[in-house]
């Protein structure tokens, strides 16, 4: 039987392939950025009553603002009004967590000038009120993920101050850091992973 649009033309059934899509859920999230990652492991932890840490909003003090159609605005200027310090903090367990995420894609190291001297102080007054303070580290080439507590991290900054080499090797990282696996729900259970970790605090 014909089939005809009311247009007049001939309706025409798309052929479908009997070829089954491929599917690969261990390649879902690549391509995420690292705190897109966080986000979806906060929003996991939150839901599931396991803590309640958010990413920080930026200090940001709006200076001009232009409106090109009635539905939107475009900031046009703007400055920090203070210091950023750290990505994300909340509390777990009763315990205060603060931390800030970076990523590299060197294969051999991390660079600490993309860590800045006040996120540092900020994280040393955090470390002495007891409260659990690191870094998370992806290496994206790798797809490897690393805790760094901040104790643990402390002397490799002050190596670099003290005229020493400007990054921590991939073999520093897997000395001292905590590697955390990704998954699928949550992607990156960096709360187990730093469970002994808090328990000393």
């Amino acid at each position: 039987m014909t089939i005809r649009y009311p247009n007049g033309k001939k309706y025409v059934p798309v052929q479908k392939s009997s070829l089954p899509k491929k599917s690969n859920l261990s390649f879902s999230n690549r391509g995420k950025s690292l705190e897109d990652e966080l986000n979806d492991t906060n929003e996991y932890y939150v839901s599931h009553g396991i803590a309640v840490i958010h990413k920080k909003p930026v200090p940001i003090q709006i200076v001009n603002v232009k409106y090109p159609a009635r539905s939107a605005a475009v900031i046009t200027e703007a400055y920090f009004r203070t210091p950023s310090t750290t990505d994300f903090n909340g509390v777990w367990q009763g315990k205060y967590i603060d931390f800030e995420a970076k990523e590299t894609k060197s294969v051999t190291s991390f660079p600490l000038q993309n860590i800045h001297e006040h996120q540092v102080n900020h994280m040393k007054s955090v470390s002495e009120q007891a409260g659990v303070v690191f870094f998370i580290i992806k290496f994206t080439v790798l797809d490897r993920y690393f805790i760094i507590p901040y104790d643990s991290f402390e002397k490799y900054w002050e190596r670099m101050k003290a005229g020493g080499r400007k990054s921590m090797t991939l073999a520093e990282f897997e000395d001292v850091g905590i590697e955390v696996l990704p998954g699928y729900n949550p992607r990156l259970d960096y709360l187990q992973a730093l469970s002994h970790v808090a328990n000393e605090r």
